[in-house]
């Protein structure tokens, strides 16, 4: 019988869930709790921990929706957190009682989406092998480009010639507090092109920016103190990632993204092992938005997967979830 023990997250564990996310191989400070229930109300936690002996072996941030179980839906990823002491056997025993948990629970079917190994501070795809033990199948793949600073390729010439237009044209580069500017340019075109906003709003991102200001930052390219252009990053351990990059149509005219990517690539997080530009797929990965990722490419980004799983999960008569 094994002595892995399953809990449900509450809000008691906090300091214990962080504490291990600090610690962990392959999280990052979107998996901690200040970090995920900022929209608790559109995503019903239904996060677990793993304990062996009394201590924590593992969390699963997670949320529940209908009979599903989702890691996690307000997340790029979610996937099972674990520290340098986890083995494959572990982690194999500890999704086999996971299934065991969701069978019981009422669960249907479980998507689970694993942290890019990027992220990882050392090996960790003990997850990705469990999954295919317990019959999980790929359920979504998304492409992010990603350049790689230990083996970088030149920009492209019109990338150069962005960055010389810009320069010439006297912009400035500079990290700043003052989201709204920047998020009105972001939601313009978002609108205009697609008939959406950010996922975030203005309230939002100055939230988890108080909480977290030194990984989430903005820098923005000005001419004479008007703002046209900026790209909000997430800074992990390892990684660089661009959250959100728009410009104005005059920014997009004087190549103000251009000299932007080229001030946060070779200068400010040049020390950070990748430079994710983000995904640039939609429907679940089946259509590829082939101008965007041009321009990312052009930068010397390249293919890095943003995959997830589904497990349907065999019914267990007269349970619900807890």
């Amino acid at each position: 019988m094994t002595d892995i023990q399953i809990t449900r997250y509450d809000t008691t564990f906090k300091k214990e869930w962080d504490d291990f996310v600090s610690n962990s191989k392959n999280a990052t400070f979107l998996l901690k709790r200040g970090y995920m229930d900022y929209h608790s109300d559109r995503f019903p936690d239904h996060s677990l921990i793993f304990t062996r002996a009394g201590k924590i072996f593992a969390l699963l941030p997670a949320s529940a929706r209908d009979k599903a179980l989702v890691s996690h839906p307000g997340l790029t990823y979610g996937g099972l957190i674990t520290n340098s002491k986890a083995t494959v056997a572990e982690v194999l025993e500890a999704f086999f009682q996971l299934k065991q948990y969701l069978r019981l629970n009422g669960f249907l079917s479980f998507i689970y989406k694993p942290v890019p190994y990027i992220y990882h501070t050392m090996p960790a795809d003990e997850d990705l092998y469990a999954l295919f033990r317990i019959g999980a199948v790929l359920h979504s793949r998304s492409v992010s480009s990603t350049i790689d600073q230990n083996n970088r390729t030149k920009f492209r010439n019109i990338r150069k010639a962005g960055i010389r237009k810009a320069v010439k044209a006297g912009l400035i580069i500079e990290e700043t507090s003052d989201f709204a500017p920047f998020w009105q340019i972001l939601n313009t075109n978002l609108t205009d092109r697609y008939g959406v906003r950010a996922v975030h709003s203005l309230d939002e991102i100055k939230l988890l920016a108080s909480r977290f200001p030194e990984e989430i930052k903005l820098f923005v390219a000005k001419k004479e103190n008007k703002t046209l252009a900026g790209m909000l990053v997430y800074a992990t351990k390892n990684v660089a990632h661009s959250q959100y990059i728009a410009a104005s149509p005059e920014g997009k005219e004087s190549g103000a993204l251009d000299l932007i990517v080229d001030n946060l690539v070779n200068n400010v997080y040049k020390h950070l092992a990748f430079f994710d530009f983000g995904i640039s797929t939609e429907n679940g990965g089946n259509y590829l938005n082939e101008n965007l990722i041009y321009q990312k490419e052009g930068f010397g980004g390249r293919a890095v997967c943003y995959d997830s799983y589904e497990l349907t999960v065999a019914s267990s008569h007269g349970s619900s979830i807890s």
